[in-house]
């Protein structure tokens, strides 16, 4: 896999490979619902535009392809006037301008999406344009070079806004916080730089060669620790709020970092797989012999050259001249993005693509739990004293489903909004994630919109002060209400 999008409503994942295969995966089941096959070539980069189901990829066979994700078609293919290998791509959040970059050519291609016209070719670095990026309010366009520079561009006015930003190595990705104010530029020499894009000014950086570096490939005469080629971050993409940033590279880590303070929170492992190479940690002596590393040697074969006893064969891949790879595959991280929910993020990786959520898992986690806050004093709550808004914020204490279910139903329409409007405000989060669950799962969609207008009217304004805490909470009511007004409008 070379590279993976997820889809605005944050219900399917796209993923390009080097077969040349683009497929759609659904989040929620993890099947691939569908396969193109249009390229030629390996798919190097893929971008959703932000609205509408309209995909975008570039590709090594010299093109770049727009799909309708309703119709399941190739609706629009756009090149350039020479042949080009394209392995950069951007998409205007408007979905009016593709931009895409070449390992070929120093400039940066523009077309426009509905006529399929090149509009321009944007010139002014003097290395190969590896990474491009729209803002997300669509003023502007960043492309980072192997000429050490970030370039910011504004399309509409055919101007640079700055100055190029000077780095101290070659720009490996570039990306935009959601609000486009700032853009982290990760680079070869293992930092990641924070920019200011107003100013064109550096606020702040991280040092992650330490953090990445892990796991020796079989053929290494270094440590896991002194191995150079796993230094750097190829892939960093920001949380949904804005306040993380996720960054990976050629190893087995996935490096999760709070900006604000620059440290590193969580560090996960891709794959203890010893059949992938850049895995292990430390060189087992007992496994080297006089012809060199055990693994690379085929103990089966009759052949006395050593390069014929090197097995070199890969299992399983078909199509094309893959199964005649020279070399074990190695651990790599190629593709991250953050879930528009903020609640999950996928990365493409030599193991497949793996999803992390915070979602589906089975926690105990109550709080602010009396003696008196049982299951059976909040039932007899509910369906002897009637007071239902106790009933409800005990069953959210207990935080146990079939009981903030049972609760949730047996509230008269009538009383829904004198429940919100007394509700604390500290379960308000809980009580929008359940119902917007609830609408996706119960029958009850009327009961839960007049849950989800009653909240909104009542609380809005504290939601919209406190808004980087609501924003998961918020994505999923917008998902769960143009779900419900698709399906209506099909009805």
């Amino acid at each position: 896999m070379n590279s993976l999008t997820y889809s605005p409503d944050g219900q399917r994942i796209i993923t390009t490979a080097d077969d040349g295969k683009i497929k759609v995966w659904d989040a929620a089941s993890s099947f691939c619902i569908i396969t193109f096959t249009e390229h030629t070539s390996g798919v190097t980069a893929c971008e959703f535009a932000k609205r509408g189901n309209v995909l975008f990829t570039a590709s090594l066979d010299g093109s770049v392809r727009a799909w309708d994700l309703v119709r399941y078609r190739n609706f629009r293919t756009f090149t350039a006037t020479s042949r080009l290998q394209f392995s950069a791509l951007a998409v205007d959040p408007s979905g009016e301008i593709v931009c895409a970059g070449s390992l070929d050519s120093f400039d940066i291609h523009v077309w426009n999406v509905q006529t399929g016209q090149l509009l321009e070719e944007l010139s002014g670095h003097e290395g190969p344009v590896v990474s491009l990026g729209f803002a997300p309010d669509g003023r502007c366009l960043a492309s980072g070079s192997w000429d050490n520079t970030v370039r910011i561009w504004s399309l509409f006015t055919r101007t640079q806004t700055s100055e190029p930003l000077q780095l101290q190595s070659e720009v490996l990705r570039v990306s935009f916080r959601p609000d486009s104010r700032q853009v982290a530029v990760s680079t070869l020499d293992g930092q990641i730089t924070f920019w200011d894009v107003e100013n064109a000014e550096q606020t702040s950086g991280i040092d992650g060669r330490k953090d990445i570096s892990g796991g020796r490939r079989a053929i290494d005469r270094t440590t896991a620790a002194n191995a150079a080629g796993s230094k750097h971050f190829t892939t960093v993409n920001y949380s949904a709020d804005g306040t993380c940033i996720l960054a990976a590279g050629n190893s087995k880590y996935i490096c999760l970092y709070d900006i604000a303070s620059g440290t590193l929170v969580r560090k996960f492992t891709v794959s203890v797989n010893l059949s992938i190479d850049g895995t292990q940690e430390y060189l087992n002596s007992k496994l080297l012999t006089e012809a060199g590393p055990i693994d690379l040697l085929d103990g089966a074969g009759e052949a006395s050259d050593l390069e014929d006893r090197i097995d070199k064969s890969l299992p399983g891949a078909s199509r094309g001249d893959m199964s005649a790879r020279k070399a074990r595959p190695e651990i790599r991280v190629t593709g991250l993005s953050f879930s528009p929910t903020g609640r999950s993020f996928a990365a493409a990786s030599t193991e497949g693509l793996l999803i992390y959520s915070l979602d589906h898992v089975v926690i105990f986690d109550p709080f602010d739990l009396d003696v008196d806050v049982t299951p059976a004093t909040t039932l007899s709550t509910l369906r002897d004293e009637k007071d239902y808004l106790k009933a409800l914020v005990m069953a959210f204490r207990l935080n146990e489903r079939y009981l903030i279910h049972q609760v949730y139903e047996a509230i008269p329409q009538q009383d829904i909004k004198l429940v919100v409007r007394d509700l604390p405000l500290v379960y308000l989060s809980k009580l929008i994630h359940f119902v917007t669950e609830m609408s996706e799962e119960g029958p009850h969609l009327e009961f839960a919109l007049l849950w989800l207008e009653s909240v909104l009217s009542r609380h809005g304004k504290h939601i919209r002060e406190k808004r980087g805490e609501f924003e998961p909470e918020m994505r999923g009511v917008v998902k769960c209400i143009q779900r419900i007004q698709n399906e209506l409008a099909r009805l």
